[in-house]
C-alpha cells in the first residue's frame, strides 16, 4: 500500500524507542518532553496513523483540543479500516470539547454508532439513548464517583449531588474519556438480573451549573421522612441526597473494579469514591444487617437555588412536624 508516495511498513526501531519513551514521560506528567518525542516520531513516520493517534492522545491529556482535533484528523485519514477505530473516538472527544458538532457526528458515525436526526452546524448529536453511567470526578485528585445521564459518547450530565471537595455541582455536564475504569452494578428488582454500568473518568468541566450545593442536618424519624424530602426536591426540579447513606470510601483498586452499588432498580444513589492516588481511603462496606438500624440524624446534600432551599425544607417539616426537623443549613459549593 502506498500512502503519500511511501510504502507502508512497520515503524522503525527509532520510532518505537521514541514512542515508548514518550509514554513513560506521559505517565510521569512530563507532557512537554513527551510532545517533543512524539513530534519527532511523527516526522520519522508521517504515513503511520499511529504517529498522529499518539499525538492526538497527548493533546487530549493536555486539553489542547485544537491540536487534538488536527492530529486526530490526520490519524483517521491514514486508517486502513472503515469503522470502529479508537482514532475516531478521540476525534469525537476533541470535536465535542470544541462544540464542532458536524465533526462530532461524523466521528461517532465513523466509529460505528447510530446518531439520530440530521446533522447541522449548530446541532448537537443528541438522542443517542446511551442511558445511565457513572463518572469519576477529578480522577487524579480526590476522586469521587457519581451517577449521571449520558448525553452522547463523550458527555455526562451529573445527577448525583457531588460533595463540595469535588468542586462540582448537580446538573453540570462533564467531558469524559472513552475507556471505562471500573463498573457499578445494581440489582434490577427481586430475582432480577444484575445490571452493570461503566465508570468513566472526567476530563474536564464542559458546562457549569448555576445551582448551588447546600449541606443540612436533618432529623428524619424514618426512611420515609427522608424520602419525602428527596421527592419534594425532585418535584421542584432540583435534588436532595442523603449523604449519610449514599457516600462511602473506596480504595482506588476497588473504585476501578466491578463494585456493587447499595441501591437497586437503577437508583441514582451510587456510593461516591474519595480515594487519592497512593493514599486510599478505608473501605466502608455495609454489613448485611446494617440497613435495619435507622439513625434519625442525617447529613443531606441539597441542590437548589438560594431563594428556594429554605422554603423547601420548611415545607418538608410542615408536612409532618412531629417527625421532621432541620438545622445548620450551609452553602458549600
Amino acid at each position: 500500500m502506498r500512502i503519500f508516495g511511501k510504502v507502508r511498513h512497520r515503524p522503525s526501531a527509532s520510532w518505537r524507542q521514541a514512542t515508548d519513551r514518550a509514554f513513560t514521560l506521559i505517565g510521569d506528567g512530563r507532557y512537554e518532553d513527551a510532545g517533543a518525542l512524539l513530534t519527532r516520531a511523527a516526522d520519522m513516520e508521517p504515513w503511520l496513523s499511529e504517529s498522529w493517534f499518539n499525538l492526538a492522545l497527548l493533546h487530549k491529556f493536555r486539553h489542547d483540543w485544537e491540536q487534538a482535533r488536527a492530529a486526530g484528523l490526520r490519524a483517521v485519514a491514514l486508517l486502513d479500516r472503515e469503522a470502529g477505530a479508537p482514532d475516531w473516538w478521540n476525534v469525537g472527544i476533541a470535536a465535542t470539547a470544541l462544540q464542532d458538532w458536524p465533526l462530532a457526528r461524523r466521528a461517532w458515525q465513523a466509529y460505528g454508532l447510530k446518531v439520530p436526526g440530521e446533522g447541522s452546524p449548530s446541532g448537537e448529536p443528541l438522542g443517542m439513548a446511551l442511558g445511565s453511567a457513572a463518572v469519576r470526578l477529578s480522577p487524579e485528585g480526590e476522586a469521587e464517583v457519581v451517577w449521571g445521564r449520558r448525553l452522547d459518547p463523550a458527555r455526562i450530565e451529573v445527577l448525583s449531588i457531588p460533595l463540595p471537595s469535588s468542586g462540582r455541582r448537580w446538573g453540570e455536564v462533564v467531558l469524559h474519556d472513552g475507556v471505562p475504569h471500573g463498573e457499578r452494578t445494581t440489582a434490577a428488582g427481586a430475582g432480577g438480573a444484575t445490571r452493570a454500568f461503566p465508570v468513566f473518568d472526567e476530563i474536564e468541566l464542559w458546562a457549569p451549573s448555576p445551582v448551588p450545593t447546600w449541606v443540612v442536618l436533618l432529623e428524619a424519624a424514618t426512611e420515609a421522612d427522608r424520602d419525602a424530602l428527596e421527592r419534594l426536591a425532585a418535584e421542584a426540579g432540583f435534588a436532595a441526597e442523603d449523604w449519610s447513606s449514599s457516600v462511602r470510601l473506596l480504595c482506588r483498586t476497588c473504585s476501578e473494579s466491578r463494585m456493587p452499588s447499595d441501591e437497586g432498580d437503577g437508583e441514582h444513589l451510587d456510593p461516591h469514591d474519595h480515594s487519592e492516588p497512593g493514599h486510599p481511603g478505608p473501605l466502608g462496606h455495609r454489613t448485611a444487617g446494617s440497613g435495619s438500624l435507622w439513625v434519625p440524624e442525617r447529613e443531606c446534600g441539597i441542590a437548589a437555588p438560594s431563594a428556594l432551599v429554605r422554603g423547601l425544607l420548611d415545607g418538608w417539616v410542615a408536612d409532618s412536624p412531629d417527625t421532621r426537623e432541620w438545622r445548620d443549613l450551609e452553602e458549600v459549593c
